[in-house]
């Protein structure tokens, strides 16, 4: 992950770990604050956010202290730095304090270039913090999670995971940790079928399906494997809600028109309308209202309404799959 400069060090005078991967970023702070305490169990971390740093900040941070303790300061979204901040960072490069460890943390994009050009210039040690859009990338990135933690995986199971989860790197690196700490042995694609078999089917839009069509029992499944699988309750609520909406706008358009011209006035895929037109059997004209005030009742209780947003989403599926046969 890390770029081989003349200093690769954790410890290194400036760290600059570059891109948008907050995993990433987040591990690459974390290897330097880890080495720092190694040295020094009392070294003081200073964590910013770009806003935080204004111009004589850095100056005060790395001042000379009396008792010489050493200290981690943090910048994240340096590219979002003032311009005179910049300055005061960039004079820092050239004459780095001793005893402390400044990591900056940047998007690599064009803004705050000069910083970055800057950085790499004074020979700051640099951390690749690139966010992985390619599946060969994730791939990679999971045997290494299993190497690192001194486990063997086939290559069929990486790839089952990968399949199964995604391309979440949080996620992909906490189903590797799951794995290593619950399976003995070698890691296979039985034991990642056993524990992730249908994450990759179990998002709010299949919830969202099942509950429209009036399958009360498999919308209920489908949720709370969403739910343990780390789906967020305000995705639910929103697919919930577009798939109440979509068959109150079926049900009120004119009858008989083709799929191609309700797709433009109704501003849906054709497929997906072929999709609504058999989920709507069953379903009248009380029964979207009552599933859109369930909807709303949920919204609510997953937003600060209620103690209980798993409890508030499965009310509203329930009461959608039953508005669902309000007609069979």
């Amino acid at each position: 992950m890390a770029r081989k400069t003349a200093n690769d060090a954790p410890l290194a005078p400036v760290t600059i770990a570059v891109g948008q991967e907050d995993l990433l970023l987040d591990r690459a702070v974390q290897q330097v604050v880890a080495a720092a305490r190694a040295a020094d169990a009392d070294t003081d971390v200073r964590d910013l956010t770009s806003d935080q740093l204004q111009p004589g900040t850095l100056a005060e941070l790395t001042s000379p202290s009396l008792f010489a303790e050493r200290k981690v300061v943090v910048v994240r979204n340096a590219q979002d730095l003032s311009a005179d901040t910049i300055k005061d960072v960039k004079a820092y490069l050239g004459a780095p304090a001793e005893e402390i460890t400044l990591v900056l943390l940047h998007a690599g994009g064009a803004k705050g270039k000069g910083l970055l050009d800057a950085a790499r210039k004074a020979g700051a040690r640099e951390v690749a913090c690139a966010k992985m859009t390619k599946p060969a990338d994730r791939l990679a990135f999971v045997r290494a999670e299993f190497r690192a933690a001194g486990r063997s995986a086939t290559p069929e199971a990486c790839q089952a995971l990968v399949d199964a989860i995604g391309s979440d790197l949080r996620e992909l690196a906490s189903a590797c940790s799951q794995l290593t700490a619950d399976v003995e042995g070698t890691i296979d694609e039985a034991v990642v079928a056993r524990y992730y078999t249908g994450r990759a089917e179990a998002s709010s839009f299949t919830v969202a399906d099942r509950a429209v069509e009036g399958r009360a029992a498999e919308a209920l499944e489908a949720l709370r494997w969403a739910m343990a699988t780390g789906v967020a309750p305000v995705m639910i609520t929103s697919a919930l809600a577009q798939g109440v909406r979509a068959i109150g706008k079926l049900a009120s358009a004119p009858r008989g028109a083709r799929p191609g011209d309700l797709a433009r006035e109704l501003g849906m895929p054709p497929w997906k309308i072929d999709r609504v037109r058999q989920q709507m059997r069953g379903w009248s004209a009380d029964g979207v209202a009552t599933a859109l005030r369930a909807v709303a009742a949920a919204d609510a209780g997953v937003k600060g309404g209620g103690d209980d947003p798993g409890y508030a989403l499965e009310k509203a599926v329930v009461a959608i799959a039953r508005a669902a046969r309000s007609h069979r």
